[in-house]
């Protein structure tokens, strides 16, 4: 097995999902005392959390970029970023290290896109919701996405940075949750991406009114497969 390197703590309840998923697929795959050989660099999230300005993106880069050159001095060989809204500093992260770094976006669009999909909804923290950087990766694989609703990105706002990345998970947001799939099934969509790596807290991704793309299973999913060595 290849090792992999995982940039964490962005929030370190999403890192925890990242790990199990990985070595739940990996023990499955290689055998039951089988574990994936991983080296994680957890960030102190509380510096890093509701960035708005360039000079806040700027230095979020160059934490995430010195934090992939660790993991790569450390033998890692292939990196994942445990985080949607960190993918807007995707290039300056890939651009410092030799290693390939899994797009979380390109994961979910090549998943859809093997499916059929053609007209989805993209949820998910505001950066990530509004900016090109997430919604170009998915409309390059032909897929139309739902412009973005503005009660909807303060309602996850909220849940999201003042619930869930506390570890907090309340039925409220729950129902709030199924009421947005509904409206969002009404206007169209085939299909929803969790572009939030916390949002599965809330979400049914196996049971509800439309299909669900998660993106923390589907990037875990792609981490372990090239920790196998049947991922490019």
């Amino acid at each position: 097995m290849r090792k992999l390197g995982l940039i964490g703590g962005m929030s370190w309840l999403s890192t925890r999902t990242y790990y199990e998923h990985i070595n739940r697929i990996v023990q499955a795959k290689a055998g039951p005392t089988a574990s994936a050989p991983m080296v994680i660099e957890s960030l102190d999230f509380s510096s890093l959390v509701r960035l708005s300005s360039d000079a806040d993106w700027d230095r979020a880069a160059g934490v995430l970029a010195e934090a992939a050159k660790r993991l790569e001095t450390a033998g890692a060989e292939a990196l994942v970023i445990g985080a949607n809204s960190m993918h807007k500093v995707y290039q300056q992260v890939s651009a410092a290290v030799g290693v390939p770094v899994l797009h979380i976006a390109e994961c979910v669009g090549e998943r859809m896109a093997a499916k059929g999909v053609k007209r989805a909804a993209l949820i998910g923290t505001r950066n990530v919701m509004v900016e090109g950087f997430y919604r170009r990766r998915l409309v390059a694989r032909d897929i139309e996405l739902l412009p973005p609703d503005m009660d909807s990105i303060a309602t996850l706002d909220r849940i999201i940075y003042d619930e869930l990345m506390l570890g907090k998970a309340s039925r409220q947001s729950e129902r709030e949750l199924k009421t947005m799939m509904v409206n969002l099934q009404q206007k169209g969509a085939q299909a929803v991406v969790l572009g939030c790596t916390e949002l599965e807290m809330i979400v049914d991704v196996d049971a509800n009114v439309l299909p669900i793309y998660d993106s923390t299973r589907i990037h875990a999913e792609a981490a372990a497969a090239w920790v196998l060595g049947s991922g490019s």
